[in-house]
């Protein structure tokens, strides 16, 4: 194998052979030197005109020698080159002995070589220019290599450049070699972070976190996995890198730099951090929202509900939703069961569309049922895609209770209106009829005791007292209704009271009814005319009784009971306290609601015509609330009635003291009596009655005019017997104003109205007698 000389031998082997050239003319051997080098040769005289030249020469131009001896070398330049060789050709000619440069040359076919040239210059002993010998090699190729290679480097300093990201190169140590786009990522100069390593300018924070990542990436020797950490800007601020490594190796494999690429996402590290601050705040108004929240996917499975949804539902937080099966639920008003493809859920899934306020009656898991208000919408991005729905379940099952309540209080409270309206008007119609009645009754009296007994005309008048008494009895039963009655309540023992009635109840309900008594031990006492705990008895039984078709059973109870006020609350007409509880029930054929809205109204009756007046529960109603009381009643058609009595217990020791009064025959006598009744029929009866007795009687019809006659009679009065409600003056201040003139005058007085409203005229009083007919 033949070893190609170097460059540098050549060179010494032409130098010894010029020196033994004495006429400086290079033998064939000098040119054979070059031609084994693969060199190309030349020799130029002091023009600058071609003296010789090797083949490699001719072969490398194309040209032949005689083409080439004689001409000047410039006329193979590349004319850009031209100027340049002349100039430095006489620069050598004048003070050189090397030549050194590089110079494009003419093909002989037109294109172009790059050449590098080294020339020797050779001189006489006078130091003289003869000629100048020159060598070149082709480097055409090393060039374009150079060239491309510098293009590509700009090219990728470019990218580098237009590259978001940092990309820079360390050493083994992580000592910056290389560094890209510093200025515009990190503020740098260039050079300025070169020779620095990378952990100086890390955030103190994050320096043990980089320093174990490195560690650990040189350890593998594997390209490293991304890392977050702060990095400090020219500026001082920090800013957020993420960065992953990847060795450069040598030709032998090993790793000599490290590649790092780093993308500065301090952006969205802080849209991250407010997402997950806002995130937090969501997950936070999420768990503590009071109302179901639920969200599903465009499936429709529920992926998500918050803990008032949960609840709810009545399941359990810690079980997926998903294993309690199939909802069941209703929809309100209509309570049809809502098939699995007929949920809001699905027709929102389905359409698109949003539901709202769907009212429903669930069956929690829990076993309860609940009434929710149902609300679901799609969630939709900004391509129109479905991404799935948002539920919300409000649980509004109190308030419904609520409404229902109140509903029903209203109703009540309007019932109770109606009753007070009612029983305004009955008052006031019975009170009028009741004054008509007593001047029938009492007309009808004087009658009697003028007639012969044997008369036809007595036996009428019999029956038109029996006529006006039996009308009495019901304006009284409307009294009661209405309240006005006139009652002499006291203190009571409701067992010693009901177990009195017990013989009666039985014969009036019949053999083939049952009366079962039940009384309870230790009962409170409570203040009330004995004759109502009566009424109320005999009209409950008598519409048991006739509820009652052949054979069945009447239970009476007495007992206790305490309302707090929370029951109070919702049920109108109830007072907090302690009661005693007076109960009546059946099992006769029962009522409807519909019945049951107008049981205590007058003259409301279920009965055939002709056997009942439609007042027995209506006094029963009034004489409860005259004794502030109250009532409640529950039946169903088919299971009979209870009704519940609820009277105030006695508070007081019962201090009044009733005297007795004894019954005598009525007597008359020859004293005055001044006599004041504002309606003219009763006035004249009541005269009668008194004059046929021997009485001498002054009557008015006003006070006033009374007043005026006590002034102006001469005699003795000795009775003043007035009305209690009247015109100019009530009873107690006409008797006040006629003591003053006689002192000694005795007081008796006379009215329709209930005890309340005389107390209230100024009337009665401790030191008044209570007489027990009106």
């Amino acid at each position: 194998m033949t070893i190609k000389p170097s460059y540098e031998e050549l060179e010494k082997r032409v130098h010894e052979l010029e020196k033994n050239e004495s006429e400086h003319k290079y033998s064939k051997e000098i040119l054979n030197v070059y031609e084994k080098a693969f060199l190309g040769y030349q020799s130029l005289d002091e023009n600058g005109r071609y003296i010789a030249v090797n083949q490699i020469w001719l072969d490398t131009l194309g040209y032949t020698r005689d083409e080439v001896i004689g001409r000047s070398f410039t006329d193979f330049l590349h004319p850009d080159w031209r100027g340049k060789f002349k100039e430095k050709f006489s620069e050598f000619k004048c003070m050189g002995e090397i030549l050194g440069a590089e110079f494009k040359l003419l093909k002989k076919n037109g294109n172009c070589i790059q050449v590098s040239l080294t020339g020797q210059i050779v001189r006489d002993k006078n130091k003289n220019f003869l000629q100048t010998h020159c060598i070149f090699q082709d480097i055409t190729q090393h060039r374009l290599a150079e060239d491309a290679l510098r293009e590509k480097s700009l090219f990728l300093h470019n990218i580098i450049d237009c590259i978001s990201d940092l990309v820079s190169v360390t050493d083994m140590e992580g000592n910056f070699i290389f560094i890209g786009s510093t200025h515009r990522i990190l503020g740098y100069e260039p050079d300025f972070l070169i020779g620095k390593n990378a952990i100086e300018l890390v955030h103190p924070d994050d320096h043990q976190k980089m320093a174990t990542a490195f560690k650990d990436f040189l350890a593998n020797r594997e390209d490293g996995r991304m890392v977050e950490y702060r990095f400090r800007r020219a500026d001082g601020e920090y800013i957020w890198l993420e960065t992953i490594g990847k060795f450069i190796l040598d030709d032998a494999g090993n790793p000599k730099n490290i590649l790092f690429s780093s993308r500065d996402f301090t952006a969205r590290k802080k849209t991250e951090e407010e997402i997950a601050k806002r995130e937090l705040t969501l997950n936070k108004i999420f768990d503590v929202l009071p109302i179901g929240l639920w969200f599903a996917d465009k499936n429709g499975k529920l992926l998500r509900g918050n803990p008032a949804g949960i609840k709810i539902w009545g399941a359990e937080p810690t079980v997926p939703i998903e294993e309690y099966g199939v909802f069941k639920a209703r929809r309100l008003p209509s309570g049809e069961e809502i098939a699995p493809d007929d949920w809001a859920l699905a027709h929102t899934i389905k359409k698109g569309v949003t539901i709202k306020d769907e009212l429903l009656e669930i069956d929690a898991f829990d076993g309860q049922k609940k009434i929710i208000l149902n609300y679901t919408a799609p969630v939709i991005n900004d391509r129109g895609e479905m991404l799935g729905a948002v539920i919300v379940n409000n649980d509004i099952t109190e308030q419904k209770r609520a409404e229902e309540q109140r509903e029903k209080l209203q109703a009540q409270l309007n019932q109770a209106q109606k009753m007070e309206s009612i029983g305004r008007l009955a008052g006031g119609v019975a009170h009028d009829f009741n004054n008509m009645l007593g001047v029938i009754l009492g007309h009808a009296e004087l009658a009697l005791m003028r007639a012969d007994a044997k008369q036809n005309l007595y036996a009428d008048l019999i029956e038109i007292e029996k006529a006006a008494k039996r009308s009495a009895d019901i304006t009284k039963q409307l009294l009661a209704f209405a309240r006005k009655e006139i009652i002499y309540p006291k203190k009571l023992d409701l067992n010693d009271t009901v177990e009195k009635m017990l013989t009666m109840l039985r014969r009036l309900i019949g053999e083939n009814i049952d009366l079962i008594w039940k009384s309870s031990s230790h009962l409170l006492s409570v203040k009330m005319d004995p004759s109502q705990i009566d009424q109320i008895l005999a009209n409950l039984c008598i519409n048991a009784r006739d509820a009652i078709s052949g054979v069945g059973k009447i239970t009476i109870e007495t007992g206790k009971h305490t309302f707090d006020e929370e029951y109070c609350k919702v049920h109108a007409g109830f007072i907090p306290g302690d009661f005693v509880m007076l109960v009546v029930s059946d099992n006769g054929c029962g009522m409807d609601k519909e019945t049951q809205k107008n049981l205590f109204e007058p003259f409301f009756t279920t009965k055939e015509v002709g056997k009942g007046t439609g007042l027995g529960l209506a006094t029963v109603y009034g004489i409860i609330k005259q004794n502030n009381g109250f009532i409640n009643v529950y039946s169903e058609p088919g299971q009979g009635s209870t009704f519940r009595i609820y009277l105030p217990r006695l508070l007081e020791p019962d201090c009044v003291h009733t005297e007795e009064i004894r019954k005598k025959t009525a007597t008359g006598g020859t004293e005055t009596i001044l006599l004041v009744e504002d309606e003219p029929m009763i006035l004249d009866m009541t005269r009668n009655m008194l004059e046929m007795m021997g009485y001498k009687v002054l009557a008015s019809t006003l006070p006033s005019e009374a007043i005026k006659t006590v002034k102006n009679f001469t005699g003795t009065i000795h009775l003043l017997i007035s009305d209690v409600v009247m015109p100019e003056m009530n009873g107690a201040e006409l008797s006040r104003q006629i003591k003053d003139i006689y002192p000694g005058i005795q007081l008796l007085f006379m009215s329709g109205y209930t005890a309340n409203i005389i107390t209230h005229q100024g009337v009665l009083d401790s030191n008044h007698n209570k007489p027990r007919s009106s």
